[in-house]
């Protein structure tokens, strides 16, 4: 009813993707990255995950968003897709007949692959429980070759990993291009995530064990800046 409504407009996109992720078996989901059978999830973007850039300096993404969300979801989603035309060179267009492309489907969950493949690219936004303004943009960014904050290379220095054998927080060799460790990115998890009984904290904030992080609702203007460097100052 109109109360889950209320609840859900309070929720945190760290929050936002720990719900609606809470039950998919089938195949293997980090966090909200889904892992295909042999591609990792690094940060792949010196390897050849980037999208191409056109020669007007451009990255145009074409995007399909399936026919079964209600228009009020299709203007969520549209207008999270249209929030990078404005801060960077990114352009998520709606696709005519190109081969590569985003396809947006409800399907159980919210999650991505991580950077450029080529075909058709499925990114899961489930009507139940993913069309958050930030919640796209977080998935949009997994699009683009991004990786949580939390598993970033200098994650130690600003995050103590309290929760154990959990694949969702390994540390990765990310490429950081200068960019400080960033508590309000939208791609920082909570401190109660993955948490077997939600009360007991599975990250902590280091030196401060009291800042406040996995609180975003929209991308960080660190998010910002590490796609113009990755994708629009080159």
């Amino acid at each position: 009813g109109d109360d889950d409504i209320e609840d859900e407009g309070i929720l945190t996109v760290a929050e936002q993707l720990e719900k609606a992720n809470r039950n998919i078996n089938g195949f293997q989901i980090i966090g909200d990255i889904a892992v295909p059978i042999n591609r990792n999830a690094d940060p792949c973007v010196q390897r050849g995950c980037k999208w191409p850039k056109s020669s007007d300096g451009k990255v145009y993404i074409p995007y399909v968003i399936a026919n079964s969300y209600t228009s009020q979801q299709v203007d969520i989603i549209t207008s999270s897709l249209n929030s990078f035309s404005t801060s960077t060179c990114i352009r998520f267009i709606p696709r005519t007949t190109q081969t590569n492309y985003i396809d947006i489907q409800s399907t159980l969950g919210c999650y991505s692959l991580v950077g450029f493949q080529s075909g058709r690219q499925r990114v899961s936004l489930d009507s139940a429980g993913c069309i958050k303004f930030g919640t796209v943009q977080h998935e949009l960014i997994h699009v683009l070759g991004f990786n949580h904050e939390q598993c970033r290379s200098d994650r130690d220095q600003h995050i103590k990993i309290l929760l154990q054998n959990q694949y969702n927080f390994d540390k990765i060799n990310t490429l950081n291009q200068g960019t400080p460790y960033d508590y309000n990115s939208v791609m920082h998890y909570g401190r109660l995530a993955f948490s077997k009984d939600n009360v007991s904290p599975t990250m902590v904030a280091i030196p401060d064990s009291n800042a406040v992080f996995g609180t975003a609702t929209q991308m960080s203007q660190n998010d910002i800046d590490r796609i113009n460097l990755l994708y629009c100052s080159k």
